[in-house]
């Protein structure tokens, strides 16, 4: 009964330690992560530039009627 005992304990312990480990090792990002925020970047100044462009477009509209 005892070594069942120790055994249960020591199983917890190593599930614990393994799933800590699991945990800090999703603080790294990897290549794929890095990527997907790369993407992102991009999407969000290329939409910024669209905006702009359109700021643009709008602006001339408006000084071509004046």
């Amino acid at each position: 009964m005892k070594k069942r005992n120790m055994l249960r304990k020591l199983g917890l312990a190593l599930l614990i330690a393994m799933l800590g480990a699991g945990l800090a090792a999703c603080e790294e990002e990897g290549p794929a992560e890095q990527a997907g925020e790369n993407i992102d970047e991009s999407m969000e100044e290329m939409g910024d530039g669209v905006e702009e462009m359109g700021d643009n477009l709008e602006q001339a509209a408006e000084d071509a009627q004046n």
